[in-house]
């Protein structure tokens, strides 16, 4: 690894470190900690079963699309996630200093990358590519699910980056695909 890039990666862990201090120590309002509780459960998969439920059913052959890009695009986030986070080895914030108020246990040990970033982003951007009328909700949902994970001390700023990135990239990789074949 070059001088530059070890500089970079100690300066992203330092800023990680730094913001989880702060919000681990941060006792956030009532309404905050229960929008939160409720962004993550979201993301713990029901919110997306729903949408494949329902999107086939009322919004047409769109809906169809939609939901088998997002599908494929979760199913390979999920899979991308599994590996990086053995691979990566990255402890949770939670394991590293405990949260003030959140009580929450994390579903794994890893922190690198959020896996409920990935398939946020995955899922929302076929979704919105079909149905842009739905985008605010839907951005408004992933955003929401990406900032529990760090206000709930489950995951560093720079895991969800990377979640959004990461998830977003397939989303809009499976939708283009989708859209060729289509043709």
């Amino acid at each position: 690894m070059s001088i530059l890039a070890h500089g970079l990666l100690s300066w992203i862990e330092s800023t990680d470190h730094v913001l989880m201090r702060r919000v681990h120590r941060w006792r956030a309002p009532r309404w905050i900690r229960l929008w939160m509780v409720c962004a993550t459960r979201g993301g713990d998969g029901w919110l997306w079963y729903a949408l494949g439920l329902l999107l086939p059913i009322f919004g047409g052959v769109e809906g169809r699309w939609a939901v088998l890009e997002a599908a494929v695009a979760c199913w390979t986030g999920i899979a991308l996630f599994l590996y990086l986070k053995r691979a990566t080895g990255r402890r949770r914030p939670c394991a590293l200093e405990p949260h003030c108020w959140s009580t929450l246990l994390p579903p794994d040990q890893f922190s690198f990358p959020s896996g409920h970033t990935i398939t946020a982003f995955a899922v929302i951007l076929p979704i919105m590519a079909h149905f842009p009328e739905a985008r605010f909700a839907l951005l408004f949902c992933a955003v929401s699910i990406a900032l529990s994970r760090i206000l709930l001390g489950m995951h560093f700023l720079s895991d969800v980056i990377a979640g959004a990135l990461i998830g977003s990239t397939l989303g809009a990789l499976f939708h283009s695909l989708a859209m060729t074949l289509a043709a």
